[in-house]
């Protein structure tokens, strides 16, 4: 049976506001649901104004040229006339290769909001200026942080925190300090990666913990680090600090928490944490060589600059 990191939290020096409001996390409700960014759209209602026109009725994204057509005048993307072996969604014409110049000329005309401004973005662009801003707009939606698997869900932070919680089953706690403790039965195992990820929530913001094993060359290693739920502007007001030890030894990293917008992957791969090598890892543990057990402490804290949060300023001591 494949060996497994068990998880442990205990609450510590939890901060004064968190413990007198309510826990956050019963609040969340799972009735604004995430959507799945592998979802098509599908077929579309006739459009009411102009730039509906350019929206493909199969992915519903904004169609850019070539505007493929086929002999009836339905039009879809280039992407979209792939997908559907070169038949028309709507009346199931073979599409062959017209180019629907005429919208192509509409489309240069328009300027139209960000595909975001539900999600609260302002911004009018041109409309082929729109699509290069649509791919950095602060107010896109969030990708499912969850590692091991292939989430393919992505939304606010509300709705993923509700997502982790309902769907990956993560692990939710209050409080700007924590203090776990990590065993695995088979320490040498590291072929298969195991995550493990918790979410806090403190100073009204959410942040996740992840644990994991990997290889990193030839050498196994335990490697945790904390991201930002939001974006990266918003984690620099934020710093973490995490400690682990044993038999009168200890490590510390101390950093700022890096924005969800950055990938699991990337965050790891980048060595932006607490990485711990196997050797290393088993002496913390008592020196046996058969289980791991690390307990790993950690803290976070907002940085001073920002003092409307109420800084929960680290014990230098």
């Amino acid at each position: 049976m494949e060996s497994s990191i068990e998880c442990i939290s205990i609450h510590d020096g939890m901060h004064e506001d968190e413990i007198l409001n309510a826990n956050p996390f019963s609040q969340l409700s799972s009735s604004k649901p995430c959507h799945n960014s592998n979802l098509n759209g599908g077929m579309s209602t006739p459009p009411t104004r102009v730039h509906e026109l350019l929206e493909c009725p199969v992915c519903t994204n904004s169609m850019y040229p070539p505007i493929h057509q086929c002999p009836n005048g339905h039009t879809l993307c280039s992407t979209c006339k792939v997908r559907v072996h070169n038949r028309c969604p709507t009346c199931r014409l073979e599409l062959g290769d017209i180019r629907c110049l005429a919208l192509e000329k509409v489309a240069e005309s328009l300027e139209l909001p960000c595909k975001h401004n539900s999600l609260g973005c302002p911004e009018i662009f041109p409309y082929y200026g729109k699509l290069k801003h649509e791919a950095i707009c602060n107010f896109r939606p969030y990708n499912c942080p969850y590692a091991g698997s292939d989430c393919s869900v992505a939304g606010d932070i509300q709705c993923l925190v509700t997502h982790l919680r309902d769907d990956h089953k993560v692990d939710m706690h209050s409080g700007c300090t924590f203090n776990h403790r990590y065993v695995k039965s088979n320490p040498r195992d590291v072929e298969n990666a195991t995550w493990m990820l918790t979410v806090f929530h403190c100073f009204g913001q959410y942040f996740c913990l992840h644990f994991e094993a990997f290889q990193l060359g030839a050498a196994p290693v335990y490697m945790a680090f904390l991201r930002f739920m939001g974006d990266e502007m918003e984690a620099r007001n934020f710093s973490y600090s995490l400690e682990v030890g044993g038999n009168g030894r200890k490590l510390i990293w101390e950093g700022t928490p890096r924005s969800i917008r950055d990938g699991h992957r990337k965050v790891r791969d980048s060595h932006d944490g607490l990485i711990i090598q196997r050797n290393m890892a088993l002496f913390f543990s008592g020196g046996d060589k058969d289980e791991l057990k690390l307990r790993v402490t950690g803290r976070i804290w907002k940085e001073p600059q920002n003092p409307d949060g109420g800084a929960c300023i680290p014990n230098l001591l």
